[in-house]
C-alpha cells in the first residue's frame, strides 16, 4: 500500500496520535486537519471525541508530520487549542485520510 502515496520511497516514515483540547469542536478544526493532512501528504485520519477534543493520526515524511504538528497547535481561525497530546505510534503504510465521526 505505501506505493500508493507520493512520499512511499522516502525512509523513515513518522506516525503520531494527537489530541487537541479547548475550542476544536463546532470551528471547523477536524474539516481544516483533514484538507492540512491532505495537502501535505499525509495519511491518516480526524474525529470529534464525545468530550469535546479532536483526536488525529498522521502518517508521513518526518518533516511533514512535524508541519501538521505545528498546525494542530493553532488550528483554524476560531479555535484555541489548549492543549496537544502527541504519542509516537509504530508506521503501519496507511494512505490516505479521512474524517472518522
Amino acid at each position: 500500500m505505501r506505493d500508493s502515496v507520493p512520499w512511499a520511497d522516502m525512509t523513515p516514515l513518522r506516525r503520531v496520535s494527537v489530541v487537541a483540547s479547548g475550542r476544536v469542536q463546532g470551528v471547523f478544526y477536524r474539516t481544516s486537519c483533514a484538507e492540512e493532512a491532505l495537502a501535505r501528504g499525509l495519511a491518516g485520519w480526524v474525529r470529534n471525541l464525545p468530550d469535546g477534543r479532536v483526536e488525529a493520526v498522521f502518517e508521513g515524511p518526518p518533516p511533514q508530520v512535524e508541519a501538521m504538528l505545528a498546525w494542530c497547535r493553532q488550528g483554524p481561525p476560531g479555535a484555541r487549542v489548549e492543549d496537544l497530546q502527541v504519542e509516537p505510534l509504530d508506521p503501519t503504510g496507511d494512505a490516505g485520510f479521512r474524517i472518522n465521526g
